[in-house]
């Protein structure tokens, strides 16, 4: 059985993308993000499952972080929908609750509907953990946003459900490992780089992808933590890194960049 980690408490989001990626697995639950990787690179688990991007807050960008410093590769990608319920002790009304709890993203995509509560919102570091304090806290007066599992799994009754502001609410998750996946027939290929601080450098890097018809499935810029108000980038594309074609972007990016590290090469989510 693999051995999988992934960051918060069990009913956590991440452990749902986690059972539709592996049919069978011991989980690993770990507070930060960091942990995860941690574990990965330790060996202590075979893979690890991190959130890197949400259709309506955007990018993660600690996850984004933790994939350029830490040497290992992205396996697969998950698009998991994400569905919010307000969840409290059984007998607990919803005209009663007080505070809700819940991570700050989480929050955020259910912001509407708390708004017309005006109750108290509390940030926590997780949204099972929230479910989880609650229940072992007894806390009376106090709601939790967080997954119908995460209810379950903790005994909490379901105040409201699918709270979240846009219905079209989903989080991609990286599957990490020091393993490389193998290739795919609808593969795709995640990379960063540093551009010299030229005139038209980022203009010479994309057209690296252009001039070979290569889809680009995501660009987004970071900033440098090694110099300020200089940036890196991130990119998507289709293909894997060991199609002739993608060996020919990378020889000609690396002459272009001041660094170019891959990522990982995987299979793209079907949805």
């Amino acid at each position: 059985m693999v051995r999988v980690a992934f960051q918060g408490e069990r009913g956590a989001f991440s452990e749902d993308a986690l059972i539709t990626f592996f049919s069978d697995a011991e989980l690993s639950p770990s507070r930060y993000l960091g942990d995860v990787f941690e574990a990965v690179l330790e060996g202590r688990v075979d893979f690890g499952v991190v959130p890197v991007e949400n259709s309506q807050a955007g990018s993660i960008n600690d996850t984004y972080d933790l994939l350029l410093n830490y040497p290992l590769n992205i396996f697969g990608e998950i698009n998991l929908r994400i569905s919010h319920c307000l969840m409290a002790l059984p007998g607990e009304k919803l005209e009663g609750i007080k505070t809700v709890y819940s991570h700050p993203q989480a929050l955020a995509q259910c912001e509407e509907f708390l708004r017309k509560l005006k109750t108290e919102i509390v940030p926590t570091y997780d949204t099972a953990g929230s479910a989880k304090r609650i229940k072992e806290g007894g806390l009376r007066g106090c709601a939790a946003v967080a997954s119908r599992r995460a209810a379950q799994i903790y005994g909490l009754q379901i105040l409201a459900e699918n709270i979240e502001t846009n219905v079209n609410n989903y989080t991609k998750f990286f599957v990490i490992s020091k393993q490389k996946a193998e290739p795919a027939p609808k593969s795709k290929t995640s990379l960063v780089f540093g551009t010299k601080n030229v005139p038209g450098a980022l203009y010479a890097c994309l057209g690296v992808f252009a001039t070979r018809n290569i889809n680009l499935t995501k660009l987004e810029s970071r900033p440098s933590r090694n110099k300020p108000w200089e940036y890196i980038f991130y990119v998507d594309f289709e293909g894997h890194i060991d199609d002739k074609i993608c060996q020919e972007v990378l020889a000609e990016l690396e002459q272009k960049t001041n660094f170019v590290k891959i990522l990982g090469s995987y299979p793209r989510a079907e949805n």
